[in-house]
């Protein structure tokens, strides 16, 4: 029968070379004997001794791995903050790269907005494919017991201190995404839409003749906005002349929109034709009006939001 020791043992040999086994066997077994002796003749049970001198010895892993002076990390602290950096570096550029070069090849070929799908998958392969292999990189450099010599840390790498912003990141990548969205959606709904005519093909949500000037006069509103908002992010903090910018985008863009939901020419009339409560002249006009009311609303309660911003921030 196998005792405690005899388990403990064979945990702790399978881990270290083969070569050494014997030897640390029996320098393993003699100092847990003579551990155990000590206990019982201070008059302890050999069996309750016997297995506090193991748990005292702790795990067999660790153990084994001191004993073939083994690193139980996949990197250590000599080379994180190399590899973290070299990542952080990597990963903010490549994949994106990547992604894009894809999505723009793809939309030569004729793929459409399918392109931007993927243009992301890409983007996420090569992500995964750089973190493995640069972990694997340095997790080998790791255990290759030569020595690297990595430049010493000097106060001239010391950042500087980085200025207060009153305009978050968060905040512009956020109101980037929407720009890009919608700026995206227009073209996205004339070719792909949630009602079908009778023959399957897609109906436009907007009117297509919308695309032979507001449509496009719309997009270059929202494409000023989307470099408003890197600008404003440049700048990092309100002013009244961003806030006067802002104003003019806003209503460049609201008061089109407005206009034609109020007469009745933002949405296409063959949508009638499938969606019979929309060829009720009342129930398009109620629609324009809760699209101009709702436009309305979020564009005064924008421009009272960054008026305060702007009073808060000049003050």
């Amino acid at each position: 029968m196998n005792t405690l020791t005899d388990r403990y043992l064979a945990a702790t040999l399978r881990s270290v070379p083969a070569q050494r086994r014997d030897e640390i066997a029996s320098e393993l077994r003699a100092s847990i004997d003579d551990m155990i002796e000590g206990r019982t003749s201070e008059g302890q049970d050999i069996t309750a001794a016997e297995r506090e001198v193991l748990t005292e010895l702790g795990n067999p892993d660790e153990l084994a791995a001191r004993y073939a002076d083994r690193r139980l990390q996949l990197i250590g602290p000599t080379y994180y903050l190399v590899w973290l950096r070299l990542l952080k570096l990597l990963l903010s550029f490549i994949p994106a790269l990547a992604g894009t070069i894809v999505a723009i090849v793809e939309v030569a070929e004729g793929q459409g907005f399918g392109a931007i799908g993927s243009g992301i998958v890409v983007a996420l392969h090569v992500a995964v494919h750089i973190g493995f292999w640069l972990t694997l990189t340095f997790a080998i450099i790791e255990r290759s017991q030569q020595t690297v010599d990595l430049p010493d840390w000097t106060v001239d790498q010391l950042p500087d201190v980085p200025a207060h912003r009153d305009i978050s990141l968060a905040e512009t990548v956020a109101s980037v995404v929407m720009l890009v969205v919608t700026i995206g959606y227009l073209p996205f709904q004339h070719y792909r839409s949630w009602v079908r005519d009778t023959d399957g093909d897609d109906i436009p949500l907007l009117d297509p003749t919308l695309w032979s000037f507001w449509l496009p006069a719309l997009i270059v509103v929202l494409l000023g906005s989307l470099v408003f908002e890197i600008v404003k992010y440049r700048v990092g903090s309100w002013n009244w002349t961003l806030f006067g910018t802002k104003a003019l985008l806003n209503l460049a863009f609201s008061v089109p929109l407005v206009w034609l939901a109020l007469s009745d020419r933002l949405l296409n009339p063959a949508l009638g034709e499938r969606l019979s409560w929309l060829a009720d002249t009342d129930n398009r006009n109620s629609i324009g009006a809760a699209i101009a009311v709702g436009t309305a609303a979020i564009v005064i309660w924008d421009l009272i939001d960054t008026a305060l911003k702007t009073r808060r921030q000049t003050a």
